[in-house]
């Protein structure tokens, strides 16, 4: 009887620090949920064949290519869906990456004509491309009706003081624009517009090195559209004003990857497209999450909580305690910081280092 009882008590304590462990998990994300909900991906196969771009995706290998999920809002389920449907398909060759886009629109409108123009002062598509996941030096493009592109590099995030580099011109980037209705046409109902891209490899560099996939690689790429309310002024599409401000509202913003806020510029929050070497319409292959989603979460989870903690205290944590951050029962979180920098590492379970520093560097070291 009283082995019994010991056994009981000892299954009872185990369960309380059980508990007490998953609790205190818990709490860790408490008030970032929206920052870590799944991403969405999509495997990108590979065309042999040549693509004009025209606009209208004629090609058969484009019939073969599946469609994304639905756009969401950029804050995602916490927001009404999209007034219209936005989706997208991809393929891609030994030279660049092919992005058709699909834009429901009753009233589709462009007046930006001029390369570099800020088009998502208009309705535009957007692409953002961050190949190695590091959250810098990634790639953003962006067309509107009239296809006028607005290109540029991003060193760093804004958050992180980074500047737009919008003097930087892809070299090979080449996109076509189909009209299924009228444009700037504001007497009848247009149904959609139907942008379509090629995004050359040799335009995504890292340094010197040109950012070529390989098969089963994973990429971090987001899409984005911006779509602004407007009234008919003197026969002209114009912003709609909000009466109480006297300023246009604000837009709305159609993403792919719901980022979780108002922000395209969380690279990390990028969805993933996996890269296959089968001819698109072969048998399908499944995406490969990486292993060390878990780990590279809570490296994230302690940047934003680091952010905030210099916020409000002008210095950095210098202990996952201050942060309010338990250790993981699978792996060990090592923080080093000063008061103006910081540094967390976590060895993942083949041996390589995963780290992420205040500027918001990710990095794997091999092992």
């Amino acid at each position: 009887m009283i082995g019994m009882k010991r056994i009981k008590v000892l299954f009872l304590i185990g369960s309380m620090l059980v508990l007490s462990q998953s609790l205190f998990a818990q709490t860790n994300w408490k008030g970032y949920e929206h920052l870590f909900t799944p991403v969405q991906h999509y495997v990108v196969y590979q065309t042999k064949l040549p693509i004009l771009l025209d606009g209208k995706a004629d090609e058969p290998d484009w019939g073969k290519a599946v469609w994304s999920a639905d756009f969401a809002d950029i804050e995602g389920d916490k927001k009404p869906k999209p007034l219209f449907r936005t989706r997208m398909k991809m393929l891609w060759d030994e030279s660049n990456l092919y992005v058709l886009a699909e834009l429901e629109e009753p009233d589709i409108w462009a007046y930006y004509d001029t390369h570099d123009q800020v088009v998502f002062h208009e309705n535009d598509f957007e692409v953002f491309i961050d190949p190695d996941g590091d959250t810098c030096d990634y790639y953003e493009y962006e067309v509107n009706a009239l296809n006028t592109l607005f290109d540029l590099m991003m060193p760093l995030p804004y958050r992180n003081g980074g500047h737009a580099n919008a003097s930087w011109n892809s070299k090979g980037f080449q996109s076509a624009v189909s009209i299924d209705g009228t444009l700037n046409d504001p007497t009848d109902i247009d149904k959609k517009w139907t942008v379509e891209m090629k995004i050359p490899f040799a335009d995504l560099q890292v340094g010197e090195q040109v950012q070529v996939p390989s098969d089963g690689q994973i990429w971090k790429i987001d899409f984005s559209r911006v779509e602004w309310r407007t009234q008919m002024i003197d026969g002209k599409y114009q912003k709609m004003k909000d009466p109480s401000t006297g300023r246009a509202y604000p837009e709305y913003n159609w993403v792919w990857s719901p980022p979780g806020l108002i922000n395209m510029h969380y690279p990390e929050r990028y969805g993933m497209i996996q890269f296959s070497n089968l001819k698109v319409g072969s048998e399908p292959v499944n995406f490969k999450m990486s292993k060390d989603e878990t780990i590279i979460n809570y490296l994230w989870l302690v940047y934003y909580k680091q952010q905030n903690f210099r916020a409000q205290h002008n210095r950095y944590a210098t202990n996952l305690e201050e942060l309010e951050i338990g250790q993981n029962a699978e792996f060990k979180i090592n923080l080093a910081a000063t008061a103006l920098q910081f540094s967390v590492e976590v060895k993942a379970k083949d041996g390589s280092l995963l780290s992420i520093n205040e500027t918001g560097l990710f990095l794997k070291s091999q092992k």
